[in-house]
């Protein structure tokens, strides 16, 4: 089966001043149809930016995006307009990501009017039906977004995406302004969605709770590298570099008994500028576990027992962890919390 999206060495960077701002890194990885990759990280690791590159909304610098068979990094306009009805985005604030002087009839009906050859008698009959399908009155339609409520504004962000049928979904923290029981509601209506509609969905997020609960698979992003992915119970579970460790240690446990299998790490500083990163491993000024190597050398992807990979030098140097879990490092060489 031919992945929806495959992304190689994707890479971003900004002009500030007389110096490049690198927001992408050169990211790699793959979302198949009907999945759910979860993106993960601090704020500023590059998420977002690379949600909005592959989709084409920003430039990419280099490197590779595919949708299916059509590289968008190198698409014509022409291409890319026409690519638009395969691939769509649900943004994190569902009070401006919609049109304030439009209705939601119109909102919904005007992806229709450019990418299908629909009557107006058959786009409004659509319009109703995707209103229904999120759990909204199509009776609403002449309404304004004002007149909805957040969550009722991401369902209608959500309609709006869908609206086409797209490959590919790329939703940037889609429940971050909502409240717990309204997050709840939305995460059971995307899994119903994409379970029907069999659409990628690249799930982007900081909430590593809610991404487990989504995401088949993990890519845990840190200043512009993906320093881990794979599948998301050995991730949580057995996370096999420090940051995704950390990152993981952070997560609350409704059960006051249990303890993080992987141990505690807490991260200190603050994220490194993208204008002037550290040498070697971006992550090496805040890790507990740095060594010499670390600032010579960029780590190279390691092979990790029970899927995926991990770019770290504890797998090649020092322990040499050679792909094994970091759980029984940890348990030696962190003082217990």
């Amino acid at each position: 089966m031919t992945d929806a999206l495959t992304v190689k060495d994707l890479r971003v960077t900004y002009p500030v001043g007389d110096r490049l701002l690198h927001a992408v890194n050169g990211v790699s990885f793959s979302v198949a149809p009907g999945e759910t990759l979860g993106l993960v990280g601090e704020s500023g690791s590059g998420k977002s930016t690379t949600g909005l590159a592959i989709l084409r909304l920003i430039p990419p610098a280099s490197g590779s995006a595919k949708l299916g068979d059509l590289e968008l990094t190198t698409a014509g306009n022409r291409e890319i307009r026409t690519a638009r009805r395969r691939m769509q985005m649900v943004f994190q604030d569902p009070y401006s990501s919609l049109n304030p002087s439009m209705t939601i009839g119109t909102l919904l009906d005007e992806p229709l009017l450019i990418h299908t050859k629909m009557s107006k008698v058959e786009r409004q009959a659509e319009v109703a039906k995707v209103l229904a399908s999120v759990g909204l009155n199509p009776a609403h339609a002449a309404r304004y977004p004002h007149e909805f409520s957040g969550g009722q504004r991401q369902r209608i962000a959500i309609a709006r995406a869908m609206m086409v049928r797209p490959d590919l979904v790329v939703l940037d923290e889609p429940v971050s302004a909502l409240d717990v029981s309204t997050q709840s509601q939305i995460l059971n209506l995307l899994r119903r969605i994409q379970t029907e509609s069999k659409a990628a969905f690249l799930f982007i997020a900081h909430d590593l709770a809610v991404v487990r609960l989504m995401s088949q698979r993990v890519a845990v992003m840190y200043l512009g590298d993906i320093v881990e992915q794979g599948p998301s119970a050995r991730v949580y579970d057995q996370p096999a570099h420090p940051y995704s460790a950390a990152l993981i240690s952070a997560v609350p446990i409704p059960d006051p008994d249990r303890a993080h299998v992987a141990g505690e790490i807490i991260l200190r500083g603050d994220l490194p500028s993208p204008l002037n990163p550290p040498s070697g491993c971006r992550f090496r000024t805040r890790c507990p576990f740095a060594m010499d190597i670390c600032a010579q050398e960029v780590p190279k992807p390691t092979a990790i027992e029970g899927g995926g990979v991990a770019s770290c030098h504890l797998h090649t140097h020092g322990p040499k962890l050679a792909g094994k879990p970091l759980g029984d490092f940890l348990k030696k060489n962190l003082p217990a919390s």
